[in-house]
């Protein structure tokens, strides 16, 4: 929207056409989601304490997250507000990958808000039902990951990138892109969730994998970079750098509110949005192996519940203390701020080994 007032306005003015620089307005997003979730959460969160939409604490988790209980949650709503309106404001609205990650972040979100309200306003612990929850997923990411295949012109669009090797690249055909795509969207969606059990802990990582994934975006978007950096160039793809700018502006300003002790919970409705526009991105760019490297932690902890319950089924004995593994170290004795820090390290390092496969082929 201010782009194309920026262009409209340079055409007299020539000091407006900077405003045509991606780098330049990725980097205004995240300040302007910043700003905007800055001035809405207060507000936001006294009005979630005003409803009563207060978190429900397990029994049988660490002792010491029973103080939680009560804390507002639905906190993830903030940031899909921040991070919409941001990108509305700043990305080329005439971009079809920008209205696809839009969608899948409403979409996604749409999906959260109707598990949490249940939880915590109807009282009802189950929720969404799981069947139900999988099933809209299914259906987003099926019609996303479908769209893209039908709209892809080029071989490298719907090509398996293999990271590290120059030439080692899978072609998937139409239906193996669908397939791939829709396990990294519903998969990643899914992981940044059980993430989400300690402050702090899933956004973070997510602003850390999102800044990188804007890196790859603007990359592959330029076709001199893409070329020299041997990665797949994808026209269109530099302008979600805008978008991925506003997300991790919006989550730098949820940390602020997240940040032990937490005033509000990030709960269903943002960790299921923000991890499908994290697959999403990483699809449409072609690092999918890339993010599953880059977002090491979260893949941790949906290796640790699938052990965990897997483990039970077949021999009925736990492999660790608690599933998702963050609590697990909890129960050992490790402080909540210790594993939360901890685990951003770790996320830090695996980003870094993530940007790395952008040199080293």
């Amino acid at each position: 929207m201010l782009m194309m007032l920026a262009q409209w306005l340079g055409q007299d003015i020539r000091a407006f056409n900077v405003f045509g620089y991606i780098t330049l307005r990725a980097v205004l997003a995240a300040l302007t989601a910043l700003l905007i979730s800055f001035v809405i959460g207060p507000r936001l969160i006294r009005k979630l304490g005003e409803l009563k939409i207060g978190q429900p604490i397990r029994d049988d988790g660490p002792q010491t997250h029973l103080v939680k209980a009560g804390t507002p949650t639905m906190g993830g709503a903030l940031i899909i507000l921040s991070v919409a309106v941001t990108t509305l404001l700043w990305a080329d609205l005439r971009n079809q990958y920008v209205w696809v990650v839009l969608v899948t972040l409403l979409g996604f979100g749409a999906i959260g808000w109707v598990d949490d309200w249940r939880k915590v306003v109807e009282k009802n612990p189950k929720g969404l039902p799981s069947r139900w929850k999988y099933f809209w997923q299914s259906v987003i990411a099926i019609l996303v990951a479908g769209w893209l295949a039908w709209s892809a012109h080029l071989p490298a669009q719907t090509e398996l990138i293999v990271p590290f090797f120059k030439q080692v690249v899978m072609p998937l055909g139409a239906f193996g892109f669908v397939l791939l795509a829709y396990f990294v969207i519903v998969g990643t969606s899914n992981a940044v969730n059980l993430t989400d059990g300690a402050d702090g802990l899933a956004i973070l990582p997510t602003v850390m994998v999102a800044g990188a994934l804007g890196i790859f975006a603007y990359v592959a978007g330029h076709a001199v970079f893409a070329k020299y950096l041997a990665v797949p160039y994808i026209p269109g793809a530099g302008e979600l750098t805008v978008f991925c700018g506003a997300l991790a502006g919006a989550g730098l300003a949820f940390l602020w509110f997240n940040a032990y002790p937490a005033e509000v919970f990030m709960g269903d409705v943002g960790a299921l949005a923000l991890g499908a526009v994290l697959g999403l991105v990483a699809v449409i760019v072609r690092q999918e192996i890339v993010l599953f490297i880059m977002g090491g932690v979260f893949v941790m902890e949906t290796v640790s519940v699938m052990l965990q319950v897997g483990s039970y089924k077949l021999r009925k004995k736990r492999i660790f203390l608690m599933a998702p593994i963050h609590h697990h170290f909890e129960k050992k004795g490790w402080k909540e701020t210790q594993v939360v820090v901890r685990f951003w390290i770790i996320s830090m390092m695996l980003v870094l080994i993530g940007l790395s496969t952008l040199k080293l082929r």
